[in-house]
C-alpha cells in the first residue's frame, strides 16, 4: 500500500514540478515577505493541490530517509529528524487550513473534500510504518540511558505516545481498520462542518415593517438594511451570524421574529439538504470503533489519556460538583425571569427564545444598564489600543502594524509584535468582522509555528479571527455622522471575546520551545483556555479600562456610573450561564462514553432518536423547555469537527484554573501601592505558562507559577456563588 501511494504521488508531483516557477509554495525558503510571511497576493486556489501532493512526497521521502538509515537509532537522527520531517506540508497546510476557515470559498471546499482522504492516507502510512515505529521505539525503550533535557523528554514521550495511540502497536488487520476508520471519521467530521457552514449561509428572513424590528437599535437595523440591499431586496434581512442573531434575541421585541430565528437557527442541519443527524451518529460510531480497536472501552477513555483531567470519571466529578454549587442558584434565577416576564405581559411558560430578551431587560431594570450604554466607549480601534497595552504592561511587548506584510483579505491587519528591548518577537494578523466566507465565532491560530533550529530561533505568525460588529455607514449614523463610516463599537461581550482570543494569541506569540509541537498552543485541551480566560478577566478591571474605554464622539472616560452599575451587574445570571455551559459538557460526555454503538430504535427515525438523545443528556441541568425538532448537537462543531470531542468540560476546567490564577493579581492589587498589573505575578505567568508550551506536565507549570494546584474557591467567589453555597 505504501509503495502505491509513493508511486502514485511520484507521478502527481511531475505537475507540481512543472509548476514549480510559477507556485509559491515551492520557493517558500526564498519569499522576499517581510519574516518570511505568506504571500498571499500571489497564492491562488490552483496552488494548493500541487503543493500538497509535493508536501506529502517530501514528507515521505523524509520518512523513507529516517527508517533506512544505517546507523543506530538516536534522539537526533530518528525524534528530531522526524520532527522536523514535512515542512513543505507544513507551509502549504498552514496557509490553507486557515483560509477554510476564514477566507472559504466554493473553490476550496472543493480542494478541502478531495485532499481529505488524501491526508487521512498520508497521516496512516507514516504513523503505520512498522520500520519508523521500531526506530522510535528503541530511543524510547533507552530513553533513561540518554542525557535529555525535560523538552527533549517531553517530545520523545509524545511522539511515541501519538504512534501507539494511533495504531502502530496493532496488528497489520487491525492496521488496515484503523487507515480505514481514520479516513472516514476525516470525512465525515469535514461533512459535518460544511453544513454547518452552508446551513448557515443559507437562511435568511426579510422584515418588511420596521415596527417588526421594535426595540433595535438604529446600527443593528442600519446593518440589517444594508445586507438586504446588497441582495437585492427592499427592507431589512435577518440571517443566523452572530452579529444579527444576538441583537435580534436580546433587544427584537416581536416574540414571532425571535421565535423564528430561535427555531432557524437551533434546528441548522436537522433534516434538509444539509442534514446532520446520520452524519452525527456515523461520527460517534466510527469514534467508538477506534476507541475500541485500542481495547478502550469508550472514545472518552482514549481521548482523555494525555489530558489534565486523565479519567471521565475525574470529569464528571467536576461537572457534578459545579452542577451541585450552581443549579439550584440557576433555578432561582428562571424562577425569578418567570416571573419578570409576566410583569412585562408575557403569561406563558419562558421559552428559550425569551430568556435572552427579558434577561437583558431585567439586568437593565436591576442595574439601569445595556449594551446601548457601553458600546460607545469601546470603538474598535481604542479596544485595540486597550488589548495590545494590557500585553505592553504585563509583558513589555509592542505592536506596530506594518502593511508590508500582505494579508489574505483587505481588512485584516497584520502587525509586528517587539519585546521589551525592541527585538523581534511574532507577527500578529488581526480579522475583525463576519464575511460570507468566514466561519462563525472567534477563535486564533498560527500560520507559522515557533521553533528552534540550531541556534535560530522561528519566531511564530499568530492569527485572531472574530466577526465583531462591523462600521456602519448611514443616515442614523448620529447627528455628526450622517452619510459617514460610524467606527464599529463592540459590546462588552465582544470586547471579552477579543481578550479572549488576544490571551490564545499571546501563548503563542511569546512561546519559547525547542520544539514546534510543543510550542504555543500546543498543551493538553483542558489547559489550553487557561492564558485566554484569564485574560478575559481584566475586563471587570476599573485600573484597565481607564487605560482606552473612551467614548469615540466625545473622548470621556467611561464614567464611574457605569462602572459601578457593570461591575454590580457581572454576577448576574452567573448561575444560568455555568449550567449552560455544564449542559453542552453532558451532551459531549454523553455521545463520548457509549460502549455500545448508536442504533435508531424501530419506533424512531434518526432525527428523532438524536435529538431524543441530546435531550435525556441534558435534562437533569435543563432550565427551559424543549423545543420540538431543536437540538444543538447538530450544529455542535467543537465536538463534531472540532477538537473537543470528549473535551467541552475543559472550558470549565480552564476557567477554574483562570479564576484561581487571576486571584494572584487581584491579591498583589489590594497590598497598598499595589496593581493588578502586577509584575512579579506577570513574569511569573509568562515564564511558567505562556512561554512553555507543552514542554512539562502542565500541572507542575500551574504549580510552579501558583505555588500550589488549584481550588474552585476563587471561581466560586467571582461568580457570587461561594456566599450561598457555605449557607
Amino acid at each position: 500500500m505504501k509503495k502505491l501511494l509513493i508511486m502514485a504521488l511520484a507521478a502527481l508531483s511531475l505537475t507540481a514540478v512543472s509548476a514549480a516557477e510559477t507556485n509559491p509554495f515551492f520557493n517558500y525558503r526564498n519569499w522576499k515577505t517581510p519574516h518570511g510571511t505568506y504571500p498571499f497576493n500571489e497564492i491562488k486556489p490552483e496552488h494548493y493541490m500541487p503543493a500538497f501532493e509535493e508536501g506529502m512526497r517530501q514528507g515521505l521521502a523524509d520518512i523513507d530517509a529516517i527508517v533506512n538509515n544505517p546507523a543506530e537509532p538516536t534522539f537526533a537522527n530518528t525524534i528530531e529528524a522526524y520532527e522536523r520531517s514535512g515542512e513543505l506540508l507544513s507551509i502549504v497546510s498552514g496557509c490553507f487550513y486557515n483560509l477554510t476557515h476564514s477566507e472559504t470559498t466554493p473553490e476550496l471546499q472543493e480542494i478541502e473534500m478531495a485532499l481529505s482522504p488524501k491526508m487521512s492516507e498520508y497521516s496512516a502510512t507514516i504513523r503505520l510504518n512498522e520500520g519508523l515505529f521500531a526506530r522510535i521505539k528503541k530511543v524510547y525503550d533507552n530513553r533513561a540511558n540518554l542525557r535529555l533535557n525535560k523538552e527533549q523528554q517531553k517530545l520523545l514521550e509524545d511522539i511515541y505516545d501519538s504512534f501507539a495511540n494511533n495504531g502502530a502497536n496493532l496488528s497489520p488487520e487491525d492496521k488496515a481498520t484503523y487507515r480505514e476508520l481514520s479516513a472516514r471519521l476525516s470525512q465525515l467530521t469535514l461533512t459535518y462542518g460544511q453544513n454547518v457552514l452552508k446551513a448557515t449561509n443559507a437562511w435568511t428572513m426579510l422584515i418588511t415593517r420596521e415596527e417588526d424590528l421594535a426595540g433595535l437599535n438604529d446600527d443593528t437595523k442600519a446593518m440589517l438594511a444594508d445586507k438586504a440591499q446588497k441582495a437585492g431586496l427592499q427592507g431589512w434581512l435577518l440571517d443566523l451570524r452572530p452579529t444579527t442573531y444576538i441583537p435580534v434575541m436580546q433587544d427584537c421585541a416581536n416574540r414571532d421574529v425571535r421565535r423564528e430565528l430561535y427555531t432557524a437557527y437551533s434546528s441548522r442541519c436537522v433534516g434538509g439538504p444539509f442534514d446532520n443527524t446520520q452524519v452525527i451518529m456515523d461520527i460517534v460510531n466510527t469514534r467508538l470503533q477506534l476507541a475500541q480497536l485500542f481495547g478502550k472501552k469508550n472514545y472518552a477513555e482514549k481521548s482523555l489519556h494525555k489530558t489534565m483531567a486523565e479519567t471521565q470519571e475525574r470529569v464528571y466529578s467536576l461537572l457534578d460538583q459545579l452542577r451541585d454549587s450552581y443549579l439550584p442558584v440557576a433555578r432561582q434565577e428562571a424562577a425569578e425571569l418567570q416571573e419578570y416576564a409576566k410583569s412585562q405581559g408575557l403569561y406563558a411558560t419562558l421559552q428559550p427564545w425569551d430568556w435572552s430578551y427579558y434577561s437583558k431587560k431585567l439586568k437593565n431594570e436591576k442595574y439601569s444598564i445595556s449594551d446601548d450604554d457601553l458600546r460607545p466607549y469601546f470603538p474598535l480601534d481604542r479596544v485595540i489600543d486597550g488589548v495590545f497595552g494590557l500585553a505592553k504592561r504585563l509583558y513589555g511587548v509592542t505592536f506596530k502594524e506594518n502593511k508590508e506584510i500582505q494579508v489574505y483579505n483587505p481588512e485584516v491587519r497584520a502587525y509586528e509584535v517587539f519585546d521589551a528591548k525592541g527585538k523581534y518577537v511574532a507577527v500578529y494578523y488581526a480579522d475583525f468582522h463576519p464575511r460570507e466566507g468566514k466561519r462563525g465565532g472567534a477563535w486564533m491560530n498560527d500560520f507559522q509555528p515557533q521553533y528552534m533550529r540550531g541556534k535560530k530561533d522561528h519566531r511564530p505568525h499568530i492569527v485572531n479571527v472574530m466577526n465583531f460588529t462591523r462600521p456602519v455607514v448611514s443616515e442614523a449614523a448620529g447627528e455628526n455622522f450622517s452619510g459617514q463610516t460610524k467606527p464599529a463599537l463592540l459590546t462588552y461581550d465582544e470586547v471579552r471575546t477579543f481578550l479572549h482570543e488576544f490571551g490564545h494569541g499571546l501563548h503563542g506569540m511569546l512561546t519559547r520551545c525547542q520544539y514546534a509541537s510543543l510550542s504555543g498552543t500546543n498543551v493538553p485541551r483542558d489547559f489550553v483556555e487557561l492564558p485566554s480566560q484569564f485574560n478575559e478577566n481584566f475586563i471587570d478591571e476599573k485600573e484597565f479600562l481607564d487605560t482606552f474605554a473612551r467614548h469615540y464622539q466625545t473622548g470621556e472616560a467611561l464614567p464611574q456610573e457605569l462602572l459601578d452599575k457593570m461591575h454590580a451587574s457581572q454576577t448576574y445570571h452567573a448561575a444560568y450561564a455555568c449550567v449552560r455551559q455544564l449542559s453542552f459538557g453532558y451532551l459531549d460526555m454523553a455521545w463520548h462514553t457509549l460502549e455500545q454503538p448508536f442504533t435508531v430504535p424501530a419506533d424512531l427515525t434518526t432525527e428523532e432518536a438524536v435529538l431524543r438523545f441530546g435531550n435525556e443528556a441534558m435534562a437533569q441541568v435543563a432550565l427551559m423547555p424543549d423545543v420540538p425538532g431543536t437540538q444543538m448537537e447538530t450544529a455542535f462543531t467543537h465536538i463534531f469537527s472540532g477538537g473537543y470531542a470528549a473535551g467541552y468540560y475543559s472550558y470549565k476546567w480552564s476557567e477554574l484554573l483562570d479564576a484561581d490564577a487571576f486571584s494572584v493579581f487581584k491579591q498583589a492589587a489590594q497590598k497598598r501601592g499595589g496593581t493588578i498589573f502586577d509584575k512579579k505575578s506577570a513574569d511569573l505567568f509568562r515564564k511558567n505558562i505562556l512561554e512553555r508550551g507543552g514542554t512539562e506536565n502542565v500541572m507542575e507549570l500551574y504549580k510552579r507559577f501558583r505555588g500550589g494546584e488549584p481550588t474552585i474557591n476563587a471561581l466560586l467567589e467571582r461568580d457570587g456563588i461561594k456566599a450561598l453555597v457555605l449557607q
